[in-house]
Parts: structure tokens; C-alpha cells; sequence
């Protein structure tokens, strides 16, 4: 058992860079049975075997897939959306010229990130009006992404996180689940993609959201991360971490936002101190 749980540890931060802590390695067998089932495997053991045995790309797939923390809910960390709804979208609607709004949700798992961000923006329409906006929502997972981009939730899904009212305006039954209304899903672009070699962000973003996503690597992995964040962010971009997330040791590129509690602004060239602020909309 313990040599084929280093097996498929070895293949997820091969193909993804996360490392398996112990709080996750304990449920493996857990989340494998569906992939052994759905093969007539019999235990761990043999599913190694076959990882070993045969090059069978499908078959990593279904492992990693497996393995990885799909854990999302609809705004979560709630008071992190309501700075954004109150705050930081007002801030970015006085100081784009442009009339662009360019938002990209890294690590997006199931996509309740980005829809609970499309959300926000919809119920606000009437000021986005006339403005172009873009939600780019990536992830490794390419079962998370297919689920996402499919827009449908269960029950349970819905009921973490998400108000009665958004539930009913913008979304519809569809048996015993919920989908996201066609507004709302073509307002994102659900793409799979390796932080370690991304190819779907392009230019700059206006919001970055990484969060819960650097807890799983390594030091290294988290510089790697932090410098593709800082290759598609401006002086004027806003970086938002998970709550046990921090840019401090990994990055000095980033510093903490003089405006926004809890977020991190691009330090400015040849300044090691401060960074202007947004203006704050009135």
C-alpha cells in the first residue's frame, strides 16, 4: 500500500507540482476507488501496477483527476466578495479609461470563483454597461474545467455560498441539479491549463485571483507561480491570495495593497516602499 501511495503521489506533482500533505494522503484510497471501480481493479496495488505496467495516458488522467482538491464553493471567504463588489471593482470602473475589465480566476477548480465574480458583475450591470469584460478561469484539471464550463451544480453545491435570490435569477433546474444561465456562463472562459507552463492568460489582468491554490507546492513551484502572476499584472492590477497564503519568502514583486486589506499590489519599478493607490470610485 505505501509503495503505490508514493506512485501516484510521485505522478500528481509530476504532472501537476502539487505535493500530497498528510491531511490529503490519508483519503487516497478514497479518492481513487471510483478510478479502480470504473477499471476492475481490485486495490491500490494493482491500480499502481497498471500505472507501471502500461504507458495508458487515460488511465494518469483519471488518477490525477482523482487526486486533486476540487474544493470550491460560491463566494467563498465571503468578506473577500465583498470587498471586491465594494471596493475593488468600483476602483477599477474609475480608473479604466479604456473601459476594459480583465479578471482571471487561477486554480478556478469547478468554476464557483469565477461564477460567483459574473455574478457580482451582472447584478451590477447597468455600471458595467458599455465596458468589455473578460474572466478567464483555469485549472489542471481537465474534469474540473468540463464541469465548470457545463455551468451545472448540485444542491448541495448551490447551497454553499450562494443567496436564494442569485440562485432563482440566474440559474434553472435542470433535474435534481442547477445550471448557470447561459449570461452567465458566456461570460467566462473556462480554460485547462498548467500554472508550470500556462498557455491561456495572455496581457495583463486588472484582478488575479490564486487562492488556495500555492498551499499544495513546493517553495520553488510558489516563485515559478508568483512570477507568472507578475508577468500578467500591471502597477495598477490587485492580487488576491488565499487566506493562508502569503507573497512574503516567495516573491518581490508583490507587496501588501495600501488600499485593499488582504490583497497585494505589483511593487512599482525602482521603488522598494510603497505603490500608488487606486483611485477609490466616489
Amino acid at each position: 500500500m505505501r509503495g503505490a501511495a508514493r506512485i501516484f503521489s510521485a505522478l500528481l506533482e509530476a504532472r501537476t507540482g502539487q505535493i500530497l500533505s498528510e491531511s490529503r494522503a490519508w483519503r487516497m484510497e478514497t479518492a481513487l476507488k471510483p478510478v479502480m471501480r470504473s477499471r476492475g481493479m481490485a486495490d491500490m496495488d494493482e491500480l499502481a501496477a497498471g500505472l507501471l505496467g502500461n504507458r495508458d495516458p487515460a488511465l494518469e488522467d483519471e488518477v490525477v483527476n482523482a487526486l486533486l482538491n476540487n474544493e470550491s464553493s460560491f463566494f467563498r471567504d465571503l468578506q473577500i466578495f465583498d470587498m471586491i463588489s465594494r471596493s475593488i471593482l468600483p476602483a477599477f470602473h474609475t480608473d479604466r479609461g479604456d473601459r476594459v475589465l480583465r479578471i482571471w480566476s487561477a486554480g478556478c477548480s469547478t468554476g464557483q470563483e469565477a461564477f460567483s465574480l459574473a455574478l457580482q458583475l451582472r447584478n451590477d450591470m447597468a455600471r458595467w454597461r458599455g465596458w468589455r469584460i473578460e474572466i478567464l478561469a483555469t485549472d489542471i484539471s481537465g474534469a474540473a474545467i468540463e464541469q465548470a464550463r457545463n455551468g451545472i451544480f448540485s444542491q448541495m453545491d448551490v447551497q454553499r455560498g450562494l443567496a436564494v435570490s442569485d440562485l432563482i435569477k440566474w440559474f434553472e433546474p435542470v433535474g435534481d441539479n442547477w445550471r448557470a444561465s447561459p449570461e452567465l456562463r458566456r461570460m467566462i472562459d473556462f480554460r485547462t491549463d498548467n500554472l508550470f507552463d500556462a498557455k491561456a492568460p495572455s496581457g495583463e489582468y486588472d484582478l488575479l485571483l490564486c487562492r488556495n491554490v500555492l498551499l499544495y507546492f513546493t517553495q520553488e513551484r510558489r516563485q515559478q507561480v508568483f512570477r507568472l502572476l507578475t508577468r500578467h499584472s500591471s502597477e495598477r492590477s490587485v492580487l488576491l491570495l488565499g487566506a493562508g497564503e502569503t507573497v512574503i519568502g516567495h516573491s518581490e514583486d508583490f507587496i501588501p495593497h495600501p488600499e485593499f486589506r488582504g490583497a497585494y499590489a505589483r511593487r512599482p519599478q525602482g521603488s522598494r516602499v510603497a505603490v500608488a493607490p487606486l483611485r477609490r470610485a466616489v
